[in-house]
């Protein structure tokens, strides 16, 4: 595989990035880049715990440079750590952060300051067969699995994305996301994508709304605005005026087309949705609000293989088995059903919890709300067919407000025992909620 630039920008006083809506050059990014690279300790694989999206950045581009591999797990808690020291003997951690102490690996710091930049300005390149991460699902069994990216496959990918995307290195946007770079959508959409379209990215991880709001009005238009479905939900809900936007764009979760109109109408900019999973990185997008087919990528296809569809071709590393419903509408299209994990049969009816939560949320009043299986005996009926269960955010209404709602909208099978009426729920930073967590609800009330 050919050779493939660090990055796309072709002038040294190309903005790469923003931090506080002052920009960063491509001069200042290889500069930092080429500084960081030469603290590294010896170590092969290194843990990228950078929060601030520039020095994750910077930090990718050292470990590319001297070819030492990123680890992108999917949290930094006790057990995964441990895992982690398992999988890489010789793993460090780069932080910007005072958490050596809680992360429990040798700690590299990320230098203060900027770094001087050198005259001699030049783009390193790097083999486009090196491997550049791991990136790591949690598994079935809770241990995290890791998945190899190469580079070149990694910059085939969000080149695609950059043209669904219409990014033209011609007329840069700074992209603005709510997502961290460690996820893969983050990583992919959020970075990957700025640096090989001629685009600039935003330092900024914004999670509030009155903060989404800041970081946009800071930077220049086009600006676009990478996030999650709960978080345009969270930001609609919050009444406020909105910056223009030119463009948002969309993952982690099926989004509902009313959500894609509302958003689409607040910001006056479309909303491209993407599909993809950790193992095979993105593969698909559609605008949401022109119907529900997706395209893929050229170059990937989909294959009934038994029970299962498989994607392959294009920049997937290797066939990958998805863990959702699919349904092949025509070669490159296809249709979404929900997550084969998320499928429910109770008293021989099927649902997806992906469905059920669309209508949960679809209930005027409800800000937020998610359906959960029991697997307690108490989440259990007297014939011990289990229940669904669910947790709601919705100030004002009550449970049998809630309930009336669904008799409309569900089959009586699907009615939630128990409906918990919380003050939130606590999701990750890309808006999921794992059934555990959601389980425990049930479990103290």
């Amino acid at each position: 595989m050919e050779p493939v630039p660090l990055l796309a920008h072709d002038s040294a006083a190309s903005v790469v990035a923003y931090r506080g809506g002052t920009p960063i050059t491509a001069r200042q990014f290889i500069a930092d880049a080429l500084r960081v690279a030469a603290i590294l300790p010896s170590g092969g694989h290194v843990l990228n715990a950078c929060a601030d999206r520039y020095r994750f950045a910077v930090g990718l581009a050292a470990a590319l440079i001297v070819n030492k591999v990123s680890l992108l797990p999917p949290t930094y808690v006790p057990e995964v750590i441990r895992q982690l020291r398992a999988f890489a003997p010789d793993a460090f951690c780069l932080t910007d952060e005072d958490c050596a102490s809680e992360i429990g690996l040798p700690t590299v710091r990320f230098p203060a300051g900027p770094a001087a930049p050198n005259d001699a300005w030049q783009v390193p390149s790097i083999p486009g067969d090196r491997l550049a991460a791991y990136v790591f699902t949690s598994g079935s069994t809770g241990t995290p699995v890791p998945h190899a990216k190469t580079w070149g496959r990694l910059v085939q990918n969000v080149r695609v994305e950059a043209e669904r995307m219409g990014l033209d290195a011609a007329r840069p946007y700074a992209l603005v996301a709510t997502v961290p770079p460690q996820h893969m959508y983050g990583f992919e959409s959020s970075l990957l994508v700025a640096l090989h379209s001629g685009q600039s990215f935003c330092a900024e991880h914004p999670f509030y709304p009155a903060d989404i709001a800041s970081v946009l009005s800071a930077v220049p238009r086009p600006r676009a605005l990478v996030s999650t479905p709960i978080h345009l939900r969270t930001l609609l809900a919050a009444g406020m005026p909105l910056p223009a936007v030119d463009l948002i764009v969309c993952a982690t979760a099926p989004l509902g087309a009313r959500l894609a109109a509302d958003t689409e109408q607040r910001f006056g900019a479309p909303l491209l949705e993407i599909y993809g999973s950790t193992e095979t990185g993105q593969i698909a997008s559609r605008r949401t609000v022109d119907g529900p087919e997706w395209r893929l990528w050229p170059g990937v296809e989909l294959v009934a293989r038994g029970d299962a569809i498989w994607a392959q071709g294009g920049h997937i590393e290797t066939a990958t088995p998805l863990g959702d419903v699919l349904e092949i509408t025509a070669p490159g299209r296809f249709l979404l059903h929900g997550r084969t994990a998320d499928l429910v049969n109770i008293a021989g009816k099927r649902s997806s919890i992906a469905y059920l939560n669309h209508q949960l949320n679809a209930i005027p009043g409800v800000l937020d709300g998610a359906f959960f299986l029991g697997d307690e005996p108490s989440h259990q009926s007297a014939t011990g067919i289990a229940r669904l269960g669910a947790v709601v955010v919705a100030p004002g209404l009550t449970a049998e407000i809630i309930l009336r709602q669904l008799r409309d909208r569900l089959d009586p099978v699907f009615l939630p025992r128990p409906l918990l009426i919380v003050d939130s729920i606590p999701r990750n930073s890309t808006g999921k909620l794992p059934q555990a967590a959601l389980r425990s609800f049930a479990a103290r009330g």
